[in-house]
């Protein structure tokens, strides 16, 4: 039996959830989710450090829609947390330079957050002196508070929206991951734990994360770029360091060129502290530690290294130099837990016993080998593809799905419904503000 929709979205995380949601609630289309996990939100959308970012950190040109829908992300989760009674704590976060250099970095940063929209009360820049009477727990040259930056449950978040999604008949298909197009791209082909299914739709977005990439290119799309992925692991802070800060507290990160930080200081909205994340380089999207997924790790390396970007990318010098330093910071925890001592001197790292959640970033390297700094969205007439959504990805979902939505209106995919009337956003104006 084949099952038809109007619109077939391929992943259950986060952004795949909003954009269900704002077809459901905003458009007459009929849609289904296929996520191959049994819950919604298991990967990405989870297993992260449950910040909403601010933009100060994203250069206003290079990542221009990035730092606008983290701007709007933040007002659109914190209403949509606040109705829903799901964590949102506004903290606030500490950029810190660590010397003397990485102080210009700052006054980069600085330009950056308000050429991107935040505000001289919500980024300041503080001296030494200064912070000793802010955290005096806190050891740096001078630093950046963003007043504007919260810490969240996204996997909570995820949980809800696709739950709204449904209330206005959006349909789910847990348990099924992707196998196939067939049929002109009309039909997918889902495997289960149980059965096959074939489902036909007139449109497909493609929001898989990590298996994004490899859908974009079954359907011959996007294949001038291949993925790296990095895996981000954490530890957790015993209860002793619960009150050493008030705050988040991140490094100026000593490899600028790549997109990923040092490990830094994270207060979770649940009351834990944890470091993290690094960078380990693996060769799945779903290898969350050294003994997961091996056998297949061991088969995409072999694809990999006969693939021109990411062999351009893993001879450079300051590449190799980075994953060795990565490499060790998974392998020694006092390594890992010494990069944050640089700021933090009074963590201990005998005292840290328990490793935290890893995640998993999907890393979009181009054809000269270098890393794509932006999400990049790709089309063909039946189908739209979200390729390299990275963070601040979950802060930015809202906004992102709603602009999405609104394109496949103006486009013709969808119909727009005027009927629904517990619309909590207009995409249009959304949309208008990326």
């Amino acid at each position: 039996m084949i099952y038809h929709f109007d619109v077939a979205v391929i992943g259950g995380g986060i952004l795949g959830s909003s954009i269900a949601y704002f077809l459901a609630t905003s458009t007459k289309s009929k849609v289904i989710v296929l996520e191959q996990e049994s819950n919604f939100g298991m990967h990405a959308s989870r297993r992260n450090t449950g910040r909403v970012h601010a933009p100060f950190l994203y250069h206003p040109d290079e990542r221009k829609l990035t730092a606008k829908a983290a701007l709007k992300g933040f007002e659109m989760l914190k209403e949509y947390c606040h109705l829903n009674k799901l964590p949102f704590k506004e903290d606030g976060v500490i950029e810190v330079a660590t010397s003397e250099e990485e102080e210009n970095v700052l006054d980069k940063y600085l330009k950056w957050g308000f050429s991107n929209g935040l505000s001289e009360t919500e980024l300041k820049l503080f001296t030494r002196d200064e912070m000793r009477g802010i955290e005096p727990n806190v050891k740096c040259h001078s630093a950046i508070i963003c007043f504007r930056d919260a810490a969240t449950d996204y996997g909570l978040i995820t949980k809800q929206i696709i739950e709204d999604a449904q209330k206005f008949g959006c349909s789910i298909l847990p348990n099924h991951k992707f196998l196939k197009f067939s049929d002109n791209n009309h039909h997918l082909v889902t495997i289960g734990k149980e059965s096959k299914k074939e489902i036909s739709t007139d449109y497909v977005i493609n929001a898989a994360g990590g298996s994004s990439l490899d859908i974009a290119h079954s359907m011959s799309l996007a294949e001038q770029y291949e993925n790296l992925y990095f895996r981000g692991e954490y530890w957790q802070a015993p209860q002793l360091y619960f009150d050493l800060t008030h705050r988040s507290i991140y490094s100026v990160p000593k490899h600028a060129e790549y997109p990923f930080l040092d490990p830094h200081w994270i207060l979770r909205a649940d009351g834990r502290r944890e470091i993290g994340p690094n960078a380990v380089p693996v060769f799945s999207p779903y290898s969350y530690s050294w003994r997961t997924d091996f056998g297949r790790s061991l088969i995409e390396i072999s694809k990999l290294f006969g693939k021109g970007p990411v062999l351009k990318l893993i001879v450079k010098p300051e590449f190799i130099h980075l994953i060795s330093k990565e490499f060790w910071s998974s392998l020694s925890k006092k390594a890992m837990i010494g990069r944050v001592r640089e700021f933090l001197p009074a963590l201990k790292p005998s005292a840290f016993t328990n490793r935290g959640s890893a995640g998993i970033r999907s890393s979009l390297i181009d054809k000269n080998g270098d890393f794509v700094p932006e999400m990049l969205i790709v089309e063909n007439k039946d189908s739209l593809h979200v390729l390299n959504y990275n963070s601040p990805g979950a802060t930015g979902s809202l906004p992102i799905a709603a602009k999405i939505v609104w394109h496949l209106i103006k486009d013709g995919h969808a119909q727009r419904s005027e009927s629904k009337t517990a619309q909590l956003w207009k995409i249009d104006e959304i949309s208008g503000s990326l």
